[in-house]
C-alpha cells in the first residue's frame, strides 16, 4: 500500500496482535496487516494526525489537529467516541489503567 499524500513520516507505529496501526498527514489512522501490509482499515479524522496513536484493549486512541481525540475500536476502526479539545491535538495519548 502505498500512502499518498506530501509528507508522510511514520512515528513510533504500535503493533497488536498482528495489526500495525499508524498515522498519517493526509488526516487518516491506518490498520496495516502485520504480516501482508494489507489495509484493514481506516479512519479520517477532520484534519492531519501529527502523532503516533496509543492502542490499549481493543481501543485506538488518536489526537488529531481538528481539535479532537478519537477512541476507535482496534478491530473495525470504528469511532467508539471523540473528544473536542480547545485546539489542535499534538501529542499521543498516554493510557493509565
Amino acid at each position: 500500500m502505498e500512502l499518498q499524500g506530501r509528507r508522510h513520516r511514520v512515528l513510533l507505529p504500535h503493533v497488536v496482535n498482528g495489526i500495525v496501526y499508524i498515522r498519517s498527514y493526509d488526516h487518516n489512522i491506518y490498520a496495516l496487516g502485520a504480516r501482508t501490509g494489507g489495509l484493514v482499515w481506516n479512519y479520517t479524522t477532520g484534519n492531519f494526525v501529527a502523532f503516533s496513536p496509543t492502542v490499549s484493549h481493543g481501543i485506538v486512541y488518536v489526537g488529531s489537529n481538528d481539535h479532537n481525540v478519537y477512541a476507535l475500536n482496534a478491530a473495525t476502526g470504528a469511532m467508539v467516541w471523540t473528544y473536542t479539545a480547545g485546539d489542535g491535538v499534538n501529542s499521543s495519548p498516554t493510557v493509565v489503567n
